[in-house]
């Protein structure tokens, strides 16, 4: 479930609502007089009891705890709607309690400390937060801890170069993103939705091209990409607007914006690894300017890849793949 960043804004302040939203904050509880001040600053989602995106009662609910009977009615709620938790004084237990029994949880916190510890409590955290603050500074810490818990870090592992073999013309997608891409990164790519190779970005400059820090040209149409939430996508349907996930050399993760997704014909190699007796493959574009990652981080060029080089990889669980969600089926890959 994709966790949620509330602010309670009241009373209203621009300054506030501006720190909100650029901290990546996903919606705003404003008093309702002040719904129009919200939309000549920027687009935002908002919360209200009567009116706004999202309506009290309808689209979410608010339950103070103050007993257990008053857990009880978060729990009738079943997941259905989120239910922000209002504390007495702020304690864990409730919402672990609650955790173990519901889901669609957003707790109240008034700081960033109380915000970190919801959502990493028993190794799930609640599903969002609600900010209640009147400090610019608490919304920037919080926005950047919140960032933190939205893509996992990930385990890479070290696979070995078995073969690098040309393949004919092919239709293949760079990925264009509106971010600024760090060396030792890039999009997690593979043949097989189960396996993954990290495919360095292209900030490297070489004497046939200038760097592109935004881009990774990630392989032939019909691979997956890893996404957010543990989904994925065929490369083909990566489109503007969409959020894919960066990782670097050490398993770190974040999500960035698609810019574009550009699709051409190219002449392309087909790269084939091996990793706990598992072989792994992937289509790349046959260019000096297409890289794979080396275990310090170091991109390789893939036309000086050679059998016996390690990469990073990523393996997913064994489950298929079903519209980019996992399920319990049994498919064979080759």
């Amino acid at each position: 479930m994709k966790k949620n960043f509330w602010i309670k804004i009241d009373p209203f302040s621009e300054k506030l609502i501006t720190a909100a939203i650029e901290s990546g904050a996903s919606a705003v509880f404003v008093p309702e007089k002040n719904f129009e001040d919200i939309k000549k600053i920027a687009k935002i989602e908002i919360l209200g009891k009567k009116k706004g995106d999202k309506i009290l009662g309808k689209d979410f609910e608010i339950v103070k705890i103050k007993s257990k009977d008053d857990e009880k009615k978060v729990e009738e709620l079943k997941g259905k709607i989120p239910c922000i938790i209002e504390n007495i004084d702020w304690t864990v237990i409730p919402l672990e309690n609650l955790i173990s029994k519901t889901s669609n949880l957003i707790q109240t916190v008034k700081n960033s400390q109380e915000a970190e510890i919801a959502l990493e409590i028993m190794e799930r955290g609640a599903d969002g937060i609600f900010l209640d603050t009147d400090s610019v500074n608490e919304i920037k810490k919080t926005g950047e801890i919140f960032q933190k818990f939205l893509t996992p870090k990930l385990k890479l592992k070290k696979a070995k170069i078995t073969s690098i073999k040309p393949v004919s013309m092919s239709d293949r997608c760079c990925i264009d993103t509106t971010s600024l891409l760090s060396p030792g990164s890039g999009m997690l790519i593979g043949n097989s939705s189960k396996a993954f190779f990290l495919v360095h970005n292209e900030n490297v400059e070489s004497k046939f091209c200038a760097a592109r820090p935004f881009r990774v040209n990630a392989g032939a149409v019909h691979a997956y990409i890893f996404l957010p939430e543990n989904k994925t996508k065929y490369l083909c349907e990566i489109s503007s607007g969409d959020e894919v996930i960066v990782c670097d050399f050490e398993g770190n993760t974040r999500k960035v914006v698609v810019g574009r997704n550009k699709i051409e014909r190219r002449p392309m190699i087909l790269v084939e690894a091996k990793i706990e007796n598992k072989k792994i493959s992937l289509v790349l574009q046959n260019a000096e300017t297409i890289r794979l990652t080396a275990t310090n981080g170091k991109p390789i060029s893939i036309t000086t890849l050679k059998k016996g080089d390690e990469v990073l990889v990523f393996l997913g669980n064994e489950k298929g793949r079903h519209f980019g969600e996992e399920i319990c089926e049994t498919i064979s890959e080759k």
